[in-house]
């Protein structure tokens, strides 16, 4: 279907690295596709009244494990390696059913908050691929490896077969996750190095997260772990890294000479005490491309990038004691950087862009008084998923609050009595 937004108050948009708001225009998209910015003129179309609205990019949430909204708020006060022994021991005992009904909670929020594309990290992948596609929305994902849990071979299996399912799809990407370098062996991490080379798909993996995980690479490998990585030929252009909250300036170099990608999840390393610093300002000045994540809904425990976005600027500033860290950097990373992780040109509102767009209620009060000079840091510091009126994917009204917000919250009600009786064998 072909749409043109009509008269849309501001229009927010990434042009390469410059920001660009435009006022009053018209946004033309075709064969979900935006084709036109201005004073579009056509008629046949349909038309979205985008008066009393800002047209942004959709949000990335780079990083996240979706059907983990189940455990939100299980097991909340603990720092990391007691917290994941805890969901592990829940998770050894789910169905493909219960993960269904966690992912579709997660994307629910997920769309109702204004994000268009996710990248996943979770058991059971075509069960959550299969809700992304009902909902419309974008995701990338694929069976994690992780030896504590799962036999490499299988993964592998479930892997292949989940790629020959998608990987022609226009919603859906696979993806080689690999847990972590603490719960897989050498070996493994060799196979799914290959693999990730013979289907020509990223590598997404947590590295660097905690101070102790730093200390056993040392003491197992003799170097730090995203050393350990490039040693065995895993850090190239196709790497997603996720946290890097324990990371030397030579890794650094590591990173940004081999092309690879970051992902920075602030609001649950610090709900986790995972400490350490993300060095944005250092990676951006490398040329690294620098996605943001919450993280999962159980160590988040919100999926709101609105939130992430502001959180980011937080955290980096009160580690850097400077404002070198701005808003244009957080939204950019939640935009289009995380588009680039995806490989679609998105994450802007321009000619040849997809439109993975949403459109804010410019009347909110979150975002009042609004001018342009203000825009963009009332979107990041001030805005949150709730000024959300509409969300469109690949061209496709995804969400509209008018019409959507009331059944969506129906639905959520009878997931989140299953999710309850499921969970209380666990209190």
């Amino acid at each position: 279907m072909s749409y043109i937004l009509r008269n849309c108050d501001f229009v927010l948009t990434l042009s390469g690295e410059d920001l660009r708001i435009l006022r009053n225009v018209n946004v033309l998209i075709e064969n979900g596709v935006i084709v036109e910015i201005g004073d579009v003129k056509g008629s046949g179309y349909e038309e979205i009244d985008c008066s009393g609205h800002i047209a942004m990019p959709g949000l990335v949430n780079a990083h996240t494990h979706t059907p983990m909204s189940l455990l939100r708020g299980f097991f909340d006060d603990a720092e990391l390696p007691t917290w994941l022994n805890k969901m592990w021991s829940v998770e050894r005992e789910l169905t493909p059913d219960i993960i269904a009904l966690g992912s579709e909670l997660s994307i629910i929020e997920m769309i109702m908050s204004g994000t268009t594309a996710f990248i996943d990290m979770y058991y059971h992948p075509e069960v959550t691929a299969e809700i992304a596609l009902k909902y419309g929305v974008r995701a990338m994902l694929g069976p994690p490896f992780m030896d504590t849990y799962v036999n490499a071979v299988q993964v592998e299996n479930e892997l292949r077969n989940f790629y020959v399912k998608y990987v022609h799809s226009s919603l859906i990407k696979p993806i080689v996750n690999i847990h972590s370098i603490y719960t897989v062996g050498k070996d493994t991490l060799l196979r799914a190095k290959e693999l990730s080379e013979a289907l020509n798909l990223p590598i997404h993996i947590h590295i660097s997260e905690t101070r102790d995980e730093i200390y056993e690479s040392k003491k197992r490998y003799g170097v730090f772990p995203v050393e350990y990585l490039n040693m065995l030929g895993i850090v190239t252009n196709k790497t997603q890294l996720v946290h890097l909250g324990w990371v030397t300036n030579w890794e650094l170099g590591l990173i940004s000479r081999a092309g690879a990608k970051v992902i920075h999840a602030p609001t649950s390393n610090m709900k986790l005490a995972t400490a350490g610093h993300f060095p944005m300002k250092e990676l951006m000045s490398m040329g690294v491309t620098v996605a943001l994540g919450t993280d999962g809904p159980a160590s988040n425990n919100s999926l709101d990038m609105f939130r992430e976005m502001k959180m980011a600027v937080l955290l980096q500033r009160h580690s850097y004691w400077d404002v070198g860290i701005k808003a244009i950097h957080a939204f950019r990373a939640a935009t289009i950087n995380g588009y680039k992780l995806l490989g679609v040109r998105g994450g802007c509102l321009d000619k040849g862009c997809v439109a993975d767009l949403v459109l804010l209620d410019a009347g909110s009060p979150r975002l009042q008084p609004l001018r342009s000079d203000n825009l963009l840091s009332n979107i990041v510091y001030s805005a949150d998923g709730s000024d959300v009126d509409l969300v469109m994917v690949n061209g496709k009204v995804i969400y509209e609050k008018s019409r959507d917000y009331y059944a969506l919250k129906e639905r959520v009600k009878i997931i989140s009595e299953d999710l309850n009786d499921f969970i209380q064998r666990f209190l």
